[in-house]
C-alpha cells in the first residue's frame, strides 16, 4: 500500500515571455496605484519661493479684470407658438 503513494512534487513548467511580462506588469501597476493614493493622502509641502511671492502685493497691470460682456446682437425673442393636441 505504501508503494502506491506518490509523493514527488508535481511538475510545474516554466512561465512563458508573457506570463512573466503580465505578472511584472501587475507588480509596477500595484506600485504605480500605491504612489497615486499617497499623493493624495499626504499634502505637499510648497517651496518657500512661492510661499513669498503670495505675501507680495499685486500691482495693477497683474490683477486681471473681467471682461465685459458683449451685448448679444444675434438675440431673437422666442416665438410662441400654440400646443398641438
Amino acid at each position: 500500500m505504501a508503494a502506491e503513494l506518490d509523493f514527488s512534487p508535481p511538475e510545474i513548467p516554466e512561465p512563458t515571455f508573457m506570463e512573466n511580462v503580465l505578472r511584472y506588469g501587475l507588480f509596477f501597476g500595484a506600485i504605480f496605484q500605491l504612489i497615486c493614493v499617497l499623493a493624495i493622502i499626504l499634502p505637499v509641502s510648497k517651496t518657500h519661493k512661492a510661499d513669498s511671492d503670495s505675501f507680495e502685493p499685486k500691482n495693477s497691470e497683474t490683477v486681471k479684470k473681467p471682461k465685459a460682456t458683449a451685448p448679444q446682437i444675434n438675440k431673437k425673442p422666442k416665438k410662441e407658438t400654440k400646443k398641438k393636441r
